[in-house]
């Protein structure tokens, strides 16, 4: 099956046509910028001006900056906080015509990360964590999905992991990489802590440059990047609509 995933980040909206099957793109990956302020009129435009790019009138999955509860929008870090109540799958699927299913944007690209990344065939307790304008975090025990952990919320010395050790942080702070790495070996470090896993895995634009802040890492657990770098989300979230379609229809 083909379908049309979206990742809705701080910064851009992605999406590409995705064989659900293999996880492979169909098309080249597409991307508008998320205007500012990230409110609900301004980000639907802005999806469905990138559905019209692939001239799609099918299903559609979209990882969504926030927990996402039967496709409720619970939280708001990255988007305007107008967000909170609002059925975001179905103004979806109202504005573009195309049924659409939402769900967490870290959740759709550890799915994707587990299916055909570097996940795959790994077992035990796995988290995915997602470094970018934030912290991002999904949790799998034995391939099943815990969804919406938002781990980038445990504190840090006083602050929230991903307002301490996310990439826009680095950025930010003019951070050198072992400073940046040795902060963010303290917040997998509280994580570890915490859940006990057995394997980290990192993704985000941030995994592509791993070799140069791994060796800040001092975790027990094993740590690895993604492979997917940024298309894990719009693959994840394409792979996470095609199996609630199949379930809805059945």
């Amino acid at each position: 099956m083909n379908l049309l995933g979206i990742d809705v980040g701080g910064t851009g909206i992605k999406g590409a046509i995705i064989n659900t099957v293999t996880g492979q793109l169909i098309t080249d990956r597409k991307r508008l910028p998320t205007p500012q302020p990230a409110n609900p009129q301004l980000i639907i435009e802005t999806i469905v001006e990138l559905i019209q790019l692939f001239d799609w009138k099918k299903e559609i999955g979209c990882g969504f900056p926030s927990v996402i509860q039967k496709g409720v929008v619970r939280t708001a870090s990255n988007i305007d906080r107008q967000w909170i109540g609002l059925n975001a799958a179905d103004l979806l699927t109202e504005a573009s015509g195309c049924p659409t299913y939402v769900i967490n944007d870290a959740d759709a690209a550890g799915k994707a990360e587990i299916a055909f990344g570097s996940g795959q065939g790994k077992k035990g307790n796995l988290i995915f964590l997602t470094i970018g304008t934030g912290i991002g975090s999904a949790l799998f025990h034995e391939g099943s999905l815990y969804p919406n952990t938002e781990l980038g919320f445990l504190k840090i010395k006083g602050r929230y992991g991903e307002n301490y050790a996310a990439n826009s942080i680095r950025e930010a702070e003019h951070l050198s990489w072992s400073q940046w790495g040795k902060r963010f070996s303290r917040y997998l470090k509280r994580v570890e802590f915490l859940l006990t896993p057995d394997l980290f895995i990192l993704g985000g634009g941030i995994s592509k440059k791993f070799n140069l802040y791994e060796p800040y890492l001092k975790c027990d657990t094993p740590i690895i990047p993604a492979q997917l770098k940024n298309n894990a989300g719009i693959i994840g979230a394409a792979v996470g609509a095609g199996h609630y379609f199949e379930k809805s229809s059945d």
